[in-house]
């Protein structure tokens, strides 16, 4: 029996010896990371900033892949069929994580289940805009125009149930106002829509508007931050200029395929969080509106669970539903 428990105890520490090699070497080759929407987005220039402080505190090239389609789907399906080894993660953001549970009857995915969390990336504060022929300078004006108005506003989001969708329907729930919601895919297409005048308001991560609002091609109304931003101190808050109590925000992270080794997670969990406190990085992201928040993998699945939470009671109010 002695000679069978050896033998055991050994094939055991032979057998781990290689894995725990293998996590202390990587990476040893280029990671792929996929974004679950196109180009232009939040979610993307999130994980513009983070391939790029990431690829240069491992010494390895870090690969944005956009796979947009879906709300997020269709990126994180290619997720799921990647083999767990850290060298394909993903950048995804609220809607597709926390909310599509919520809106998609048939889901390919379990969120807690099939993904491994990584690292919380930033915080998207979520902008009111409209088009600057909308006769509607602050939240009070819009929504005395949209109640004198009923059913003739548009309003575009970046793909049914998705975070700004969400807050519209909240929104629209708070100010006892009925506007028309247009679906596009993603936060690029949204962009340019609200400035052909398609439609008339939109929610939206700051990045991708930021420059149409300084330029004039769009009309900011306010933020749905509980404060305002210290670096866009100009942007008052949702809550102080016309809807009390209203609050809503995105954020975004980076999440891999389920069962990845420890060791790799949080590896790249602690290289992202360096790379996330760089100067450089923390200013660009600032500037853009985006709050960087390094933070570990336990408490970002917390996050998702609470946020899963939230916004599933949301969708169910609103009865969002896609088959």
């Amino acid at each position: 029996m002695n000679t069978t428990i050896t033998r055991a105890a050994l094939l055991a520490v032979a057998t781990a010896l290689p894995l725990q090699a293998a996590a202390q070497a990587f990476p040893n080759k280029a990671i792929r990371m996929i974004v679950v929407f196109p180009a232009g987005g939040g979610t993307d220039f999130m994980g513009r900033i983070i391939a790029q402080k990431l690829s240069e505190r491992v010494g390895q090239q870090v690969v944005v892949d956009n796979r947009g389609g879906s709300n997020g789907i269709i990126g994180l399906q290619l997720l799921m069929q990647a083999p767990p080894d850290g060298y394909t993660i993903c950048s995804a953001s609220a809607g597709p994580l926390a909310v599509n549970p919520f809106v998609y009857r048939k889901l390919p995915y379990d969120t807690m289940r099939d993904f491994s969390m990584i690292a919380r990336g930033v915080d998207f504060p979520l902008m009111l805009l409209t088009h600057p022929s909308l006769p509607a300078t602050n939240v009070k004006e819009l929504i005395a125009l949209a109640r004198s108005r009923p059913g003739e506003l548009a309003a575009a989001s970046s793909g049914t149930g998705n975070s700004d969708h969400l807050a519209l329907e909240l929104f629209k729930t708070m100010a006892k106002i009925n506007v028309i919601h247009v679906p596009y895919k993603g936060s690029g297409p949204t962009a340019i829509a609200l400035r052909a005048g398609e439609v008339q308001l939109m929610f939206s991560s700051i990045p991708p508007t930021l420059g149409h609002v300084r330029a004039g091609k769009m009309r900011a109304l306010g933020i749905g931050n509980a404060k305002r931003l210290p670096s866009q101190p100009e942007f008052p808050t949702i809550a102080e200029s016309g809807l009390p109590g209203f609050e809503a925000y995105s954020w975004a992270g980076i999440v891999g395929p389920a069962k990845m080794p420890a060791d790799v997670v949080n590896k790249l969990n602690r290289e992202i969080n360096e790379g996330l406190k760089a100067k450089d990085a923390v200013d660009k992201l600032l500037t853009n509106g985006t709050v960087p928040m390094p933070d570990t993998p336990e408490n970002f699945a917390t996050l998702i669970r609470a946020e899963m939470k939230k916004w599933g009671a949301v969708a169910r109010a609103a009865k969002i539903q896609v088959e």
